[in-house]
């Protein structure tokens, strides 16, 4: 019975380590280095941007950079930007999504 209960053990720690290995790493959701670079630069925004559009969700700054202020910060802290047509309400701080306009 033991023997059983440590070869199973084993057989789990390394389907784990396994699966670790092939997870790919969590970017906090940024541009490739080369997509970021051509973002600075005022380059356009790279195809599927506006799915990272998500209430409570941080705008990148990548994105950011191209936001165009349309409404200045209110007493509440807000900012509303337009960002290739779309319009966004955001924490002016912590760039947090509180509310996208048009989508």
């Amino acid at each position: 019975m033991f023997k059983q209960i440590s070869v199973a053990l084993v057989a789990l720690t390394l389907i784990g380590s396994a699966a670790s290995a092939l997870a790919k790493p969590d970017k906090g959701g940024e541009l490739p280095p080369g997509l970021q670079k051509k973002a600075e630069r005022g380059g356009e925004l790279p195809p599927g941007w506006k799915k990272k559009l998500v209430r409570g969700h941080r705008l990148e700054d990548t994105i950011y950079h191209h936001a165009v202020i349309v409404q200045p910060v209110d007493r509440h802290g807000l900012v509303t930007v337009r960002i290739e047509g779309e319009l966004v309400r955001l924490v002016h701080a912590t760039h947090e999504i509180v509310d996208i306009l048009s989508h």
